[in-house]
């Protein structure tokens, strides 16, 4: 075996099965020879060929030959069969060499332990991922590569991988395996099993591949995720807080503004004489009372000072109400869990808020729908909102476009604050969605700290 060969596919390999042996050979021959000579010499007396007291003459004359022969033949098939068996040995030797070959030249770790769960087989890339030589690894027990804390579990489940007559399984489907160097450090793996041989002697094979660089930049991409979400967040925060500034304002100080422009205008029509000037400042009347109607439309549309102020299930109410004023679908709205509801965060209840105006303004844009139902109920330390429509529906493609903002921002909103957002067809034909969020805002609570 060449030095560059893996050790121990040879004991693995079941032993080749053996011909007759040239005394096996030999001894049957005689056998054959020996009563045939004797019956012939028997045929001739009979028929007169040769006289009967010749028989033992001819007879011991005849089995000399046969005596000679025997070993003859004995020899040639003691030939013959060293050199079928070094022959089978020589194909053996080639096929163990192409397949160490194999074995050492595969890029993943290859360890095959025996029913003892000792190293029968350690191939060059395991050499190199747990930085040992295959010589000091052979015969050790498959204990000394697993973490402590793996161990009796490991051995427990490669005992019942054996009794369960699976041939081969992948190992770790939910959690990350761990294995351990030589030099004391533990690393991530992916790993796989197989098993074969009889069940006196079995030998377990496992394929596995060091993943320390894929898990470090999955961790990467998972912190940098965090990060943009948590970013995202703070954004959304801070548009939410200069909504809110600028609603305020609309609402306060323009307000003010347009109020007194009011009544001065009907103190002004109160002393103007004449049927063009009192037109003129009706005109204007009209004209400012659409502007306080649009303020406050906009002030709204910004951030409902009542949701701040009277709570999520009376702003929620409003804004199922004004959605069907404005667009002429008819809308309901189904409250449950009254107390829980004013018991819900800030941040909560503007990302409620936020699903459910966009889920409607969705409706009213895209669905053609003629009726939408809400359902808005808080219990058990979680807020759920459903809103569900006759419309269209929305078709599967459309969930994932890249101009669909609206419906991802209300999704990634939604999973920063710990809760599921769920957007399928409806049992009436048209789109349904659910939201379920902690009360708390537990997740954004946390990351903020």
């Amino acid at each position: 075996m060449p030095a560059s060969a893996a050790p121990g596919l040879t004991e693995i390999k079941p032993g080749a099965g053996r011909l007759s042996s040239p005394a096996r050979v030999t001894l049957l021959a005689g056998l054959i020879a020996a009563p045939a000579l004797l019956a012939f010499n028997l045929i001739q007396i009979a028929f007169g060929i040769s006289e009967p007291g010749n028989l033992l003459a001819i007879t011991l004359f005849d089995y000399v030959p046969l005596a000679l022969a025997l070993p003859l033949t004995y020899w040639y098939v003691a030939r013959r069969e060293a050199a079928r068996e070094a022959a089978e040995a020589a194909r053996e030797g080639a096929l163990l060499a192409r397949l160490d070959a194999i074995v050492d030249s595969a890029m993943d770790a290859i360890i095959t332990v025996d029913e003892a769960q000792k190293i029968a087989l350690f191939n060059r890339a395991a050499e190199q991922v747990f930085r040992v030589r295959r010589d000091q690894a052979l015969g050790e027990p498959l204990e000394r590569f697993l973490p402590q804390r793996f161990r009796a579990a490991h051995r427990a489940h490669i005992e019942h991988f054996g009794r369960t007559g699976v041939t081969s399984r992948r190992m770790g489907d939910v959690t990350t395996l761990w294995a351990l160097r030589a030099d004391g450090e533990e690393f991530p793996i992916e790993a796989s099993i197989s098993q074969a041989g009889d069940p006196g002697r079995r030998f377990y094979t496992v394929i596995l591949r060091d993943i320390t660089l894929r898990k470090q930049n999955e961790d990467a991409l998972r912190r940098q995720q965090q990060e943009l979400r948590e970013l995202s967040a703070r954004v959304l925060e801070a548009r939410e807080d200069e909504k809110t500034r600028i609603a305020r304002e609309l609402h306060d100080e323009l307000g003010q503004l347009l109020t007194a422009l009011k009544m001065d205008l009907a103190w002004l029509r109160e002393r103007l004489s004449g049927p063009e000037l009192e037109k003129k400042a009706q005109d204007m009347g009209e004209l400012l009372d659409r502007t306080v109607a649009s303020t406050r439309r906009i002030s709204a549309d910004l951030r409902p000072l009542m949701l701040d102020d009277l709570g999520l299930a009376e702003a929620a109410s409003w804004l199922v109400e004004d959605f069907a004023k404005r667009s002429g679908i008819r809308a309901s709205i189904e409250l449950d869990g009254g107390d829980a509801l004013e018991g819900i965060s800030k941040t909560v209840a503007t990302a409620v808020y936020r699903a459910l105006q966009e889920s409607l303004t969705n409706v009213a844009r895209h669905a053609g729908a003629k009726n939408a139902w809400v359902m808005l109920a808080a219990g058990d330390g979680t807020v759920q909102i459903e809103v569900e429509d006759d419309g269209r529906g929305i078709a599967a493609e459309d969930l994932g476009k890249s101009r669909s903002l609206g419906l991802k921002g209300m999704r990634e909103r939604i999973s920063y604050l710990g809760g599921t957002l769920e957007v399928a067809r409806a049992p009436r034909g048209g789109t349904r969605l659910r939201a379920q969020l902690p009360m708390g805002g537990m997740l954004r609570e946390g990351a903020a700290a």
